[in-house]
């Protein structure tokens, strides 16, 4: 497979561009160039290279799903006895709709950074970005077979809406769009993480430490009330409002808390447990699901109540994708469903066994 040679030095978006505005970079979003010398990591990522704040992040929603999807995919009922569960009361209020928001954020995140990138790289970026977009139409209605109500297809399906249309827009319209799209948590959290990397907010986490302590603050804050409110308000506010308010103020704290935390030295050992998973996102994604219906069903768990053997099953199964992306990343490039990801969205067969420095995130 052979796609047309990328051209460095064109402008794609040169239809686009005003060169004699003084906020043409509201129009068309491109990052400084960055030298081929520039190292792939560094703490906390910066434009131009891996963001692995993003990384750490994405394996940490990946095991906040997975608690979420083990019951959903094997049937555990919620209640024993007429009464619900205990672990299933605090999943409700501590991880469910929460982790997906998280998950869409950083999806959103990844397709922004990935046509910044690519419009280095190539004359026709938006090409690029439908083909990445219409991959997860075959693999998430595969995916559906197996567990019914899954989110890549549903990413796919937002994307083409959604992000295509506004990769023509100001960056500002795809915030105004995220900004109006809050009751619905995942598209509003999809859109929102591509402005914000169209404003390369997520490539310069490392210098705004600041600014993630006063979010972090600000929505931890929020977050008391909201689950409060979840908890004990009237039920007739119903799933819109309550749910989806605490869902939004904790996946906020969450996420910048868990920012901040591996910006210390108490957060490299988390880090370096939470970057492997993130960097094979897709794979262990879509892998968590085969190992749900086969071993989760060998364990006895399908239309079970047992609450506490689901949890050590989630752990184990996140212990198991953490080893074994930390000794495939040891050898690969990417992960075996992002390498093919890449190949499609590129046309062409990148090497996939490591040499020298770690791939990009484009």
């Amino acid at each position: 497979m052979r796609d047309s040679a990328p051209h460095p030095g064109a402008d794609p978006w040169s239809a686009t561009r005003r060169l004699t505005r003084p906020d043409a970079q509201d129009t068309v979003p491109i990052a400084a160039r960055v030298p081929a010398a520039v190292p792939a990591r560094a703490p906390g990522g910066s434009s131009g290279q891996r963001v692995t704040t993003l990384d750490a992040l994405r394996g940490f929603a990946l095991f906040g799903i997975l608690l979420v999807n083990i019951p959903h995919v094997l049937g555990m009922p919620s209640e024993v006895g007429g009464v619900e569960a205990p672990v299933r009361r605090a999943l409700d209020l501590f991880v469910q709709y929460r982790f997906n928001v998280i998950f869409a954020l950083l999806f959103g995140i990844g397709f922004g950074i990935f046509l910044q990138r690519a419009a280095r790289k190539h004359p026709r970026p938006r090409l690029l970005l439908a083909r990445r977009l219409a991959v997860l139409f075959p693999l998430g209605g595969l995916h559906q077979l197996l567990h019914p109500g899954e989110y890549l297809l549903f990413y796919g399906v937002l994307g083409v809406a959604l992000l295509l249309p506004l990769s023509f827009a100001p960056r500002w319209a795809a915030l105004l769009v995220a900004l109006v799209l809050p009751i619905s948590p995942v598209p509003g959290a999809l859109v929102l993480g591509y402005a914000l990397a169209r404003y390369e907010i997520p490539q310069t986490l490392h210098a705004r430490r600041n600014q993630l302590a006063v979010v972090f603050a600000v929505s931890a804050g929020l977050s008391v009330p909201a689950l409060l409110t979840q908890l004990y308000g009237p039920r007739d506010l119903g799933f819109a409002l309550t749910t989806v308010v605490a869902g939004l103020c904790l996946a906020t704290a969450y996420s910048s808390g868990l920012a901040l935390l591996l910006r210390t030295r108490a957060g490299r050992p988390i880090s370096a447990v939470l970057e492997p998973l993130g960097r094979m996102a897709l794979t262990n994604y879509v892998s968590a699901t085969l190992l749900m219906v086969s071993a989760g069903r060998l364990l006895g768990l399908a239309d079970s109540s047992s609450w506490w053997t689901m949890l050590g099953f989630a752990v184990a199964v996140i212990a198991v994708q953490a080893v074994w992306s930390r000794l495939w990343l040891a050898h690969f490039r990417y992960g075996p469903l992002e390498w093919a990801w890449r190949c499609l969205t590129w046309w062409n067969l990148p090497p996939i066994r490591f040499r020298g420095l770690p791939a990009s995130a484009a």
